[in-house]
């Protein structure tokens, strides 16, 4: 066998070349990935992006249901007697709401104003239980830098599934206790929980991840947000849970993703580094670090967060105030507001949100949208697990730049579908296929990147803070 001589002070010996390869496996283990950390990155992302990525996506598919339940509510006398008008000439309500001639011939001036008005109030009412949802993540992403200082990453995430549970109620509730109210308040609360998720859940796999690795276990953030937006539009099928009495559970079930994290987080450990260079528990990280990679040989990670502990001794406490005053923090912030403000204001959201309303509008029926609308989930966690192999390799930036010069275009394309459509009928087509591509290039950089991108330009010091402004 082939041979290698060591020496060390006078001794010497020989090693085989078994012996090398096994402690080169043993080195590539600890770097990557191992069923340990994959339990812990599952643990960590699966209750977390879930809640972010479903209640996205979840209030496409049942729109016209809840606005119908709402306006029953808020406009009951017009209602009782459009349902009535559509019982005489024996016909069904939602058909009669479908045919505007119908409508204007068996109603009167006075109902019709009536109906515009009330029409008007519950598309309000509407925009406010879609929106109130990022409101509140906003709010979520202010209080992410205290609670992930205080709590640390894993306390947070486990504590913030109460919000989960009062969000869930809430909505699940809603319609059995006829307040669109208590629906509106269960967005506005599962929406700071996903604010806190979308801050906490990147933090934590980025910090117990190998550095090899740590572009990858980013992605899966965004992986989990586009497979749970996929779920929960396949859940409002007309035929799962898109009914009448489905829509309700249909909300309800982001309380099971909490339930799966509240049972498997606990017996994962905190971040290494916050227990090092937070709580300066040398003894505990290196213990959690232990456990995440498997072996005890973990003491190359250990001197380099030591090193990092040390610097961070040598520099104040990163306070909001030096945020934005200092140069050298502040730079990097500016670019991680900017990789977040162009992820959050390139339109993904109203192509998630609205996306059956986008199809309709160009001409395509009720169930042709839905189909369209699976299309386009599909290719959004296709290209996702293509980022997975990419993010590594191409770069950041590349990927960035790609993805939202691509959705620039496919945003005019569609623009200009939109406009010539009842003219060009193909043009519907080119629609579909342009917010199609326009997920595809959203999922490509700008739908991960940014989340654990804030992660990686600051030091553990300042990361909590700069966390909070840019998410």
């Amino acid at each position: 066998k082939m041979s290698k001589e060591y020496h060390l002070n006078d001794y010497s010996w020989e090693t085989s070349e078994d012996e090398f390869l096994l402690e080169e496996f043993s080195q590539n283990h600890k770097k990557g990935l191992n069923v340990r950390i994959g339990f812990a990155i599952i643990a960590g992302a699966l209750g977390s992006s879930f809640q972010h990525g479903y209640n996205t996506g979840v209030l496409n598919a049942p729109q016209e249901l809840i606005t119908g339940w709402v306006k029953s509510y808020v406009c009951p006398a017009v209602v009782g007697e459009m349902t009535e008008k559509a019982k005489e000439h024996a016909m069904d309500y939602k058909e009669m709401l479908s045919n505007e001639t119908l409508v204007e011939e068996w109603l009167s001036k006075e109902t019709l104003a009536l109906n515009e008005a009330c029409n008007t109030s519950c598309t309000f009412i509407w925009s406010w239980t879609v929106a109130i949802f990022c409101i509140g993540g906003m709010i979520g992403g202010t209080l992410c830098g205290f609670v992930s200082s205080r709590l640390g990453r894993k306390g947070g995430l486990l504590l913030n599934n109460v919000l989960v549970a009062v969000g869930a109620t809430l909505m699940g509730l809603a319609k059995y206790a006829g307040s669109y109210q208590m629906l509106v308040t269960g967005r506005l609360v599962i929406g700071i929980n996903s604010g806190l998720n979308a801050g906490l859940a990147p933090m934590y796999l980025s910090e117990i991840s190998p550095t090899s690795l740590r572009g990858v276990v980013g992605t899966v953030y965004q992986l989990i947000i586009t497979l749970s937006i996929l779920l929960s539009q396949v859940l409002g099928m007309n035929n799962v849970l898109g009914t009448e009495d489905g829509w309700p559970w249909l909300l309800a079930i982001t309380a099971v993703p909490a339930l799966f994290q509240l049972a498997t987080l606990p017996f994962c450990p905190e971040s290494p580094k916050y227990l090092l260079l937070d709580k300066d528990d040398e003894m505990a990280a290196e213990s959690a670090l232990s456990w995440l990679r498997g072996t005890i040989e973990v003491h190359d990670e250990m001197d380099e967060m030591k090193k990092e502990q040390e610097a961070m001794k040598l520099v104040p406490k990163v306070t909001l105030k030096e945020m934005l005053t200092n140069g050298s923090l502040r730079r990097p912030l500016i670019i991680a507001m900017m990789m977040m403000l162009a992820q959050q204001l390139s339109g993904i959201n109203c192509a998630i949100f609205y996306s059956n309303k986008i199809f309709q509008t160009a001409g395509l029926n009720p169930q042709e949208s839905q189909s369209a609308t699976l299309g386009m989930g599909t290719m959004n966690v296709l290209m996702t697990f293509i980022s997975l192999i990419l993010i590594e390799k191409a770069g950041r930036k590349t990927l960035m730049l790609i993805g939202l010069c691509g959705m620039f275009l496919m945003t005019t394309l569609l623009l200009t579908a939109l406009l010539t459509f009842e003219t060009v009928p193909i043009m519907s087509y080119v629609a579909i296929v342009a917010v199609i591509l326009f997920v595809v290039r959203f999922a490509t950089g700008p739908g991960s990147i940014p989340w654990f991108f804030v992660t990686e330009l600051f030091a553990q010091s300042g990361r909590p803070t700069a966390t909070s402004i840019a998410v």
